[in-house]
């Protein structure tokens, strides 16, 4: 009959399995954050460096560039969006990850518990045994009529 550790670490293999599965989200929403504020600084860093362009001759191209300046500006603030949509999914997949590991860290702290007693009980199961053997052999044997006369 198996025992209980030996029962629960199916459940335990499972806890193992997903807390893994954690920490690989928790990697993938990191690396997409760090995507979304390096396309971030990117944005900044090309509108500062067309700000500073020289200024066009005409009425024509002074409109352009505002309007062009207008469309990063947008994409800068859809991009901040997105930066802040990457933290919530980082902190979801962290927060995931802490759950996961905390239950399968729990589960493997319980089986481990559970082996221990069952160590425990077969040691002194053993060292009754023992006891049981070293008990026998020390009893004398019953003396023989044959014994008596001698």
């Amino acid at each position: 009959m198996p025992s209980r550790a030996d029962r629960l670490q199916p459940v335990v293999d499972l806890a193992t399995e997903k807390a893994e599965d954690a920490t690989r989200a928790l990697a993938v929403q990191q690396r997409a954050l760090a995507d979304a504020e390096h396309q971030l600084t990117e944005l900044r860093r090309y509108r500062n460096e067309y700000a500073e362009m020289p200024n066009g001759i005409g009425v024509s191209a002074l409109l352009n560039r505002q309007q062009f300046l207008q469309k990063i500006d947008m994409a800068i603030v859809q991009q901040l969006g997105e930066v802040q949509r990457r933290e919530r999914a980082l902190e979801r997949a962290r927060q995931d990850w802490t759950d996961a590991r905390g239950r399968a860290k729990a589960l493997d702290s319980v089986t481990t518990k559970y082996r221990e007693q069952e160590r425990k009980t077969q040691d002194r199961r053993e060292q009754e045994q023992a006891d049981e053997r070293s008990q026998h052999r020390r009893q004398p044997r019953p003396s023989t009529p044959t014994d008596l006369n001698e």
